[in-house]
Protein backbone atom coordinates (compact mmCIF):
# COMPACT_ATOMS: atom_id res chain seq x y z
CA UNK A 1 0.00 0.00 0.00
CA UNK A 2 1.49 3.47 -0.98
CA UNK A 3 0.93 6.10 1.22
CA UNK A 4 0.32 9.61 -0.68
CA UNK A 5 1.06 11.88 2.25
CA UNK A 6 3.62 10.40 5.10
CA UNK A 7 3.33 13.80 6.99
CA UNK A 8 -0.27 13.66 7.22
CA UNK A 9 0.12 9.89 8.68
CA UNK A 10 2.41 10.74 11.41
CA UNK A 11 0.24 13.49 12.70
CA UNK A 12 -2.58 11.46 12.79
CA UNK A 13 -0.69 8.38 14.37
CA UNK A 14 0.66 10.71 16.97
CA UNK A 15 -2.28 12.36 17.65
CA UNK A 16 -4.54 8.73 18.40
CA UNK A 17 -1.79 7.53 20.83
CA UNK A 18 -2.28 10.76 22.61
CA UNK A 19 -5.75 10.15 22.60
CA UNK A 20 -5.03 6.69 24.60
CA UNK A 21 -2.16 7.55 26.40
CA UNK A 22 0.10 5.42 24.52
CA UNK A 23 3.90 6.10 26.01
CA UNK A 24 5.07 5.86 22.30
CA UNK A 25 3.80 5.29 18.69
CA UNK A 26 5.75 3.68 15.23
CA UNK A 27 5.40 5.77 12.28
CA UNK A 28 7.00 4.57 9.13
CA UNK A 29 10.05 6.50 8.55
CA UNK A 30 10.68 8.85 6.22
CA UNK A 31 13.31 11.94 6.01
CA UNK A 32 10.62 14.46 6.03
CA UNK A 33 9.23 12.71 9.34
CA UNK A 34 12.46 12.38 10.96
CA UNK A 35 13.14 16.18 10.87
CA UNK A 36 9.65 16.55 11.88
CA UNK A 37 10.54 14.21 15.02
CA UNK A 38 13.76 16.18 15.57
CA UNK A 39 12.12 19.72 15.55
CA UNK A 40 9.26 18.34 18.14
CA UNK A 41 12.16 16.87 20.36
CA UNK A 42 13.86 20.02 20.16
CA UNK A 43 10.76 22.18 21.16
CA UNK A 44 10.12 19.53 23.76
CA UNK A 45 6.99 18.21 22.39
CA UNK A 46 8.35 14.69 22.59
CA UNK A 47 10.76 12.46 24.91
CA UNK A 48 12.80 11.09 22.25
CA UNK A 49 12.70 9.03 18.82
CA UNK A 50 14.60 6.57 17.37
CA UNK A 51 14.93 5.20 13.77
CA UNK A 52 14.72 1.57 13.90
CA UNK A 53 15.87 -0.25 10.57
CA UNK A 54 13.40 -3.54 9.12
CA UNK A 55 14.05 -5.14 5.79
CA UNK A 56 11.98 -2.37 4.34
CA UNK A 57 11.41 1.45 4.64
CA UNK A 58 12.00 1.43 8.56
CA UNK A 59 10.35 2.88 11.16
CA UNK A 60 10.39 5.75 13.39
CA UNK A 61 9.41 4.97 16.74
CA UNK A 62 8.84 8.22 18.74
CA UNK A 63 8.45 8.60 22.36
CA UNK A 64 5.57 11.32 23.86
CA UNK A 65 5.70 13.56 26.72
CA UNK A 66 2.86 13.98 29.32
CA UNK A 67 2.77 16.12 32.48
CA UNK A 68 2.44 15.17 36.11
CA UNK A 69 -1.33 15.20 35.64
CA UNK A 70 -1.09 12.26 32.68
CA UNK A 71 -2.04 15.30 30.22
CA UNK A 72 -0.22 14.93 26.84
CA UNK A 73 2.28 18.17 25.95
CA UNK A 74 0.84 18.61 22.45
CA UNK A 75 -2.96 19.79 22.89
CA UNK A 76 -3.38 20.37 18.93
CA UNK A 77 -1.00 19.61 15.92
CA UNK A 78 -2.71 19.68 12.30
CA UNK A 79 -1.65 20.15 9.24
CA UNK A 80 -1.45 22.84 7.38
CA UNK A 81 0.49 22.56 4.32
CA UNK A 82 -1.04 19.71 2.03
CA UNK A 83 -0.67 17.62 -1.35
CA UNK A 84 -3.56 19.16 -2.81
CA UNK A 85 -2.83 23.04 -1.59
CA UNK A 86 0.58 23.74 -0.54
CA UNK A 87 1.52 26.49 1.88
CA UNK A 88 4.38 28.65 1.70
CA UNK A 89 5.89 31.78 3.92
CA UNK A 90 8.63 34.07 3.66
CA UNK A 91 10.18 34.59 7.09
CA UNK A 92 8.51 37.90 7.52
CA UNK A 93 4.82 36.31 7.27
CA UNK A 94 5.43 32.82 9.44
CA UNK A 95 2.65 32.55 11.48
CA UNK A 96 3.04 33.25 15.55
CA UNK A 97 1.06 30.21 17.22
CA UNK A 98 -0.89 31.04 19.76
CA UNK A 99 1.37 34.32 20.49
CA UNK A 100 4.50 32.32 20.41
CA UNK A 101 3.75 29.42 22.96
CA UNK A 102 3.06 27.16 20.16
CA UNK A 103 5.56 26.49 16.78
CA UNK A 104 5.05 25.97 13.70
CA UNK A 105 7.23 23.38 11.45
CA UNK A 106 8.86 24.94 8.53
CA UNK A 107 10.50 23.14 5.80
CA UNK A 108 13.18 24.88 4.35
CA UNK A 109 16.34 24.97 2.15
CA UNK A 110 18.21 24.83 5.06
CA UNK A 111 16.11 21.76 6.48
CA UNK A 112 13.15 21.34 8.55
CA UNK A 113 12.68 23.78 11.16
CA UNK A 114 10.90 25.77 13.68
CA UNK A 115 9.62 28.69 13.03
CA UNK A 116 11.80 30.50 15.68
CA UNK A 117 14.75 28.86 13.99
CA UNK A 118 13.61 30.27 10.57
CA UNK A 119 13.44 34.11 12.14
CA UNK A 120 16.64 33.31 13.46
CA UNK A 121 18.44 31.86 10.34
CA UNK A 122 15.88 34.79 8.05
CA UNK A 123 14.75 31.83 6.09
CA UNK A 124 11.22 30.88 4.72
CA UNK A 125 9.55 27.75 3.68
CA UNK A 126 6.89 25.71 3.29
CA UNK A 127 4.69 25.53 6.30
CA UNK A 128 4.49 21.64 7.20
CA UNK A 129 2.44 21.64 10.52
CA UNK A 130 1.40 23.52 13.55
CA UNK A 131 1.56 22.52 17.07
CA UNK A 132 0.41 24.01 20.78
Amino acid sequence: MSLSDPIADMLTRIRNAMRINRNQVNIKASNICEGIAAVLKKEGYIEDFDRIDDSRQGILRVILKYDQDGHSIINEITRTSKPGRRIYSSVGKLPRVLAGMGIAIVSTSKGVMSDGSCREAKVGGEILCTVS
